[in-house]
Order: structure tokens, then C-alpha cells, then sequence
């Protein structure tokens, strides 16, 4: 079975609100096993399906594979109902915008609804980099890039990048 390749900026499915899944089938769950597949082999810590061209609302994440301890997640139709006062800047890549990486800064903890592929819906408090992921992951899911969440001066310094990267 050959996987979807990533998609990289500028292709306009990037941009897009991707739809909600609602009911979990085996479609669905072939589909969270593909992106999976995929975010390892690249190798990333999320991947969401507007990523791979699949305009749905479902990312998959695992924070801490790369340090020995898999822990792979699947969230269908998240919906982030709590964000903390508190921010925390990271450096975030992104398999979309291989070679950039940049400080955002974002919520430092998240409550995240999403429905599991049990089919049921779940609620999990996030922090530290899995905060960071999940926020990022649920980015995309609107059409929305690490790119969009710098400050005005950091945008300015990176104008020429970005331009390149944007497309025309």
C-alpha cells in the first residue's frame, strides 16, 4: 500500500477548513493507522489529514516516540474548550513547511474534546509539548500554520522566507 505524501506549502489545501468526521468507521480507523504510518516515516510528532489531502477533521500525534516511549494518539472532531492565561514559547516545525522552524507562542496547557476511534468522546488536559502539539495538529485542521502565529516583528524579519514559501 502505497501512503499519501505530505503536503507542503503552498498548496492551497493547506488553507482550507477541513470538515467533521462524526461517525468512527473503518475507513476512519484505516485512515488514523495511514496517518501514522506517514508521521513516523517523515519523521514528525503530529500530522493532520489536511496534510495528506484528507479534508477531514482528525490529526494524530505521538510526543514522545523519538524518545523511546510511543504513545500514539488519534482525536477525531477536536474541539479545544479550555486554554490557559499562561503562555509558553516553542520552536515549531512543521512536516507541511520542511527547513523552517520558528517561536510561537501559545496557551501553555489546553483541554482538548475530541471523539477516539472507540467512538466515543473524551476530554484530556494538555501541557508542556503535548500543549504545543495538540495546538498546532488543531491548526491545521482550520487552515491555520505555525507561520500565521508569529508577531508582526518576527513576520517582518522573515518576509523573504515567507514569501517563498506562500507562493505568489
Amino acid at each position: 500500500m502505497n501512503d499519501r505524501p505530505i503536503l507542503r506549502m503552498p498548496d492551497r489545501r493547506l488553507r482550507s477548513v477541513a470538515a467533521p468526521v462524526g461517525e468512527v468507521t473503518d475507513e476512519i480507523r484505516a485512515l488514523a493507522d495511514e496517518m501514522l504510518r506517514v508521521m513516523y516515516a517523515a519523521p514528525g510528532r503530529g500530522l493532520a489529514g489536511p496534510q495528506i489531502g484528507e479534508m477531514r477533521r482528525i490529526f494524530v500525534m505521538d510526543c514522545g516516540w523519538k524518545e523511546g516511549a510511543p504513545d500514539p494518539c488519534v482525536m477525531i472532531d477536536p474541539e479545544i474548550v479550555w486554554a490557559s492565561p499562561e503562555t509558553a514559547s516553542c520552536s515549531e516545525g512543521c512536516l507541511s513547511l520542511p527547513g523552517i522552524t520558528v517561536a510561537v507562542t501559545r496557551p501553555a496547557a489546553v483541554t482538548l474534546r475530541f471523539t477516539g476511534l472507540d467512538g466515543a468522546r473524551h476530554e484530556d488536559a494538555f501541557t508542556g509539548f503535548a500543549a504545543v502539539c495538540v495546538q498546532h495538529e488543531r491548526d491545521h485542521l482550520d487552515g491555520i500554520l505555525c507561520i500565521d502565529r508569529l508577531d508582526a516583528q518576527t513576520r517582518a524579519a522573515m518576509a523573504d522566507v515567507l514569501r517563498r514559501i506562500e507562493g505568489p
